[in-house]
């Protein structure tokens, strides 16, 4: 497999910080002022390399893979994601895998696990303890988050059985067997699981300093006894590493993909919304949703108040935050010195509902095809420019009709929207790119967020319970639902809301659509549809008709082995369909 011929090289190049070995070193023998594994192996530091580098195969929270739904396309004609939707996606050129990253992380994760007995981070003894503790829960839990995103890439039918990865929970060396079967998506599900919930033992909640020994979580207590020993190891020091949020976070993650109908296997919609439970109960209930969760991407005053590692209300796990204008760069239109890369659809405009919340195609809407943004859900605005928006450090007003300058539709070649549309969701608009007078800002990258998890779980609690059941919480779908909607500005009476509470169906199209809405731009839209088992093939249609048609097989529901891996290993079947 592609890990196999390369790990080596990954294992010797990737741990950070640390000059270990030249790219061979750990096949052929090491040449003066390096270092080979087993001398790495008697190394504390290096041998914590190994969980570094875990993290840093992490998968990007913005994968722009909207550009390959129905919700977005590109005004780059060599964009990976637009050549996929028209009919590139192959098993040999596939954008959205995770084979070899995932497959590395968990090659280090289960190096870590072989050689982190004896090892010696730090010279007290608890300290130094509750270190290895910490750490052997954080290799747990990235072994179980990877496997996620394998399952959620690659996992599909083969030969009509519904089969997940390859499961390897011991370090492979050049005399290892690579050659074999896919476990069933059952097993890989459990695996997974079980992964977690170790890690949930072993990590406490979240990573904060305690200020009296009486503050130390109780599963601690028996291996500290002062606090601040505790807070060396346990403490805001860790912020930002997996904790047990996270691990929760990704178990409602884990579930509700097996729960779906492309999967059903594995998890119930019932095991699916108690996880997410877990989560939402942990925020406060339904009285937790963060009131500024809609721009999170844009709170200045949350992002200026983090300090030692904090998260702002509406984050649960972010990457460092930076100050640049990177996404603004790409994303502005170019009247703001932008390439106007990510270009909304008219679906996803259309997708947003009146401000009194019935959709726009109800004829008692009130919506109005001459104003067609007058009146509309707070969140068009906020997420989407528009003709007529105002957008950028001027507040300037861009016009992205045809002919209307360089803001038009396909004014200005790899620059000016193809759909009348450009992206605002993600996007500062203090920063400034212009050129002589740049400004960047501070920007923060979630790797999940609390509004995520609200989501999933009134998706699963409507498919459990039905639209006001709640087994044993104490909130429903429908209360999710509302409190969404009243925080992005919807009218409280909210009609259409009514109206979904009595009918399982309809309340299950307005989950997906405020999924739909609460999560644009954020690299969902591709992945729903497909655990949906839905119609991937919509037409991307923009101001003036159709601009990209969709070219998927039905068999792409779910995604491809690389097509290098299962040439080289005859025990590796691929999904069906895929060559």
């Amino acid at each position: 497999m592609i890990f196999k011929k390369n790990i080596y090289k990954l294992l010797a190049l990737g741990i950070m910080g640390l000059p270990l070995f030249a790219c061979d070193d750990l096949v052929d023998p090491a040449i003066e002022n390096t270092k080979d594994l087993e001398q790495v192996k008697t190394e504390s530091a290096s041998v914590h390399g190994f969980l570094v580098d875990a993290y840093t195969s992490l998968p990007s929270y913005y994968d722009n893979s909207e550009l390959a739904t129905d919700d977005a396309v590109c005004n780059d004609y060599n964009n990976n994601f637009l050549k996929m939707a028209t009919g590139s996606w192959s098993s040999e050129d596939d954008p959205m895998s995770r084979w070899a990253g995932s497959y590395a992380a968990i090659q280090y994760v289960n190096l870590f696990l072989e050689n982190m007995e004896g090892q010696r981070y730090v010279k007290n003894d608890d300290v130094n303890a509750l270190l290895k503790r910490r750490y052997e829960g954080e290799a747990y839990a990235l072994r179980g988050i990877h496997l996620y995103y394998l399952l959620r890439a690659h996992a599909g039918k083969s030969g009509g059985s519904l089969l997940g990865v390859q499961l390897f929970d011991k370090y492979l060396d050049v005399n290892s067997n690579f050659d074999v079967t896919r476990s069933s998506f059952l097993d890989c599900v459990q695996k997974a699981l079980s992964d977690l919930d170790r890690a949930a033992e072993l990590l406490p909640m979240t990573y904060n300093d305690c200020t009296a020994n009486e503050e130390i979580p109780e599963k601690f207590q028996s291996m500290v006894n002062d606090f601040n020993l505790y807070n060396r190891a346990m403490g805001n020091v860790a912020r930002q590493l997996v904790d047990g949020l996270i691990v929760d976070t990704y178990r409602s993650k884990l579930t509700l993909l097996a729960a779906s109908p492309a999967f059903n296997e594995g998890a119930t919609w019932e095991d699916a919304a108690n996880a997410a439970a877990k989560v939402i109960d942990f925020a406060g209930g339904i009285g937790g949703l963060a009131p500024n969760g809609v721009t999170y991407y844009a709170d200045a005053a949350a992002f200026d108040a983090i300090k030692e590692g904090s998260n702002p209300q509406e984050i649960i796990w972010r990457e460092n935050y930076a100050n640049n204008r990177s996404q603004e760069s790409d994303n502005f239109p170019p009247t703001l010195n932008g390439n106007g890369r990510i270009n909304p659809t008219q679906n996803l405009v259309d997708a947003f509902p009146m401000l009194n919340g019935l959709p726009i195609s109800d004829p008692n809407s009130g919506y109005d095809p001459a104003n067609p943004y007058d009146n509309r859900d707070p969140r068009l605005e906020l997420y989407i420019i528009h003709d007529g928006s105002k957008a950028g450090v001027s507040n300037s007003v861009i016009n992205t009709k045809r002919d209307a300058g360089d803001d038009g539709i396909d004014a200005i070649p790899n620059r000016s929207t193809r759909t009348g549309y450009y992206m605002k969701k993600r996007l500062r608009m203090d920063v400034n790119c212009t050129a002589g007078s740049e400004s960047d800002q501070r920007h923060i990258t979630p790797r999940a967020r609390f509004t995520e998890i609200f989501l999933n779980y009134a998706e699963a609690a409507n498919e459990a319970w039905g639209p006001k059941g709640s087994g044993s919480h104490s909130y429903s779908a429908y209360d999710v639902i509302k409190a969404i909607r009243q925080r992005a500005g919807i009218d409280a009476a909210d009609p259409y809301l009514e109206q979904c509470a009595g009918d399982q169906n309809k309340m299950r199209e307005l989950i997906r659509n405020e999924r739909r809405l609460e999560l644009c731009f954020e690299s969902f839209r591709f992945w729903d549809l497909r655990r949906w088992n839905v119609n991937l093939n919509e037409t991307a249609r923009g101001m003036e008709g159709d601009v990209e048609v969709r070219d998927y097989k039905d068999y792409m529901i779910y995604g491809p082995v690389p097509y290098s891996e299962t040439m080289k290993f005859g025990n590796l079947k691929q999904n069906d369909g895929w060559q």
